[in-house]
This record gives C-alpha cells, structure tokens and sequence, in this order.
C-alpha cells in the first residue's frame, strides 16, 4: 500500500485515476470544496486545514506526495488582467511554491511532485518537465505525454464536467465553478505523473531486492 499525500487538493482531478493500492490523504483550505472531493473519493482522509504547514509537520508519514500550491498570483491571465485594469487589486507572487520545492527536495526521501500553471515570470527554480500549461517539479522522470486543459478562453460548465468526469452542479461552492475547472490537472494527466512515479518507486524496490541478495 502506497501512503499518498495530495496536497491543495481541490476537487481532485490529479488523483481521480490513481490505482486502489494508494491510501490517500488529501488536504484542502477551502470547506466548501473539500465537501466536493469527499463526495467523489470517500475512502481517503480528508482534511481541511493549511496544506502549507500540514506539509511541515508530517511528510515523513508519506511515501509520495503531490503539492498543487494555488497559482492565481503566477498565472499569466491574471497578470495581465491585473496590469490592463488600474483599479484591480495587486498581489505578490506566492512564493511558497518555491519553498516547498525547496522543502521536498532536501528533506523528502520519498517521490514527490509539485504542480503549477507556467507563470508570468521566469520561474525561480527552473521545472523538470512542462505539460501542457501545467510545469511539473519533481525527483522523478515525468515522460512525454498529450496533457489535456481546460480551455481557459471558452467553454461551458457542462462541457467542462464531461471533460474532467466532475459535476459540480449538485454543490454549492463560494466561488465560480468555471474557475475550479480551469485549475484542474486533468485526471488522465495527474495517473501519468502518478505512473512515472511508480515506475521508480518500482526499480527502487528492486535495487533494495538485489542488494540484500
């Protein structure tokens, strides 16, 4: 049994496809959303709380973990928007991202992944693999593969659902649900991260095999 932690989990795109040997911890800020994961994946410990510092204080429980620290304040959309508007409000970039990266690469001996949109700027710490609109850091080799977004330009909610294999008609959420699915790492994507992982996790196993021969 594989510990996962799925860190900012939102609804759960990511880790929709991911295999039933995986026991699953997920933490979300938000109620409102954390009721629609635990909707769609009862089996895992949901918790809603500061995903930031649950990291922290537990990642030693895990044997991989994926962060997907919010991007509004990298986005490029946003950006943009923020600089054609005078009135809009400003933000910093949330450079926490860069903190967990950080983080996990010096502390974390398990496989690891953190997941961001490509930002307005030159990341600080370059990314080991681009996806679609998605840049992927991580300490294992992610594969080439046709990731599929949401297409942030156009597109209606229903069409969004089929897309993603998320309704989100039934719940009432703080926010617009357009948005949710725009942040969404499809699921096809998020089993391909997974897999690669895996297959490390894997030849690790087997190296430990052969060495105690």
């Amino acid at each position: 049994m594989i510990r996962a932690l799925n860190l900012y989990a939102g609804i759960g795109g990511n880790r929709k496809l991911w295999p039933e040997n995986v026991e699953v911890t997920a933490v979300e800020y938000r109620k409102d959303i954390a009721n629609v994961y635990k909707y769609y994946f009862p089996n895992d410990k949901v918790i809603v709380g500061d995903a930031h510092q649950y990291l922290l204080d537990n990642y030693q429980d895990f044997d991989f973990i994926w962060t997907s620290r919010p991007c509004t304040t990298h986005s490029r959309a946003n950006f943009w928007a923020s600089r054609n508007a005078n009135n809009r409000k400003k933000y910093y970039p949330d450079f926490g991202l860069y903190e967990e990266i950080t983080f996990l690469r010096h502390w974390f001996d398990g496989k690891w992944v953190a997941e961001n949109v490509d930002p307005y700027y030159e990341p600080l710490i370059p990314a080991d693999k681009k996806l679609g609109r998605h840049l992927f850091w991580s300490n294992f080799k992610i594969k080439n593969f046709e990731s599929i977004d949401a297409d942030i330009h156009k597109g209606k909610r229903n069409e969004w659902a089929q897309l993603f294999g998320f309704d989100l008609s039934m719940f009432e959420i703080e926010t617009r649900k357009d948005q949710i699915y725009r942040n969404c790492v499809h699921p096809e994507t998020g089993l391909h991260v997974f897999n690669c992982s895996i297959g490390i996790l894997k030849s690790n196993n087997v190296s430990q095999f052969q060495l105690e021969l």
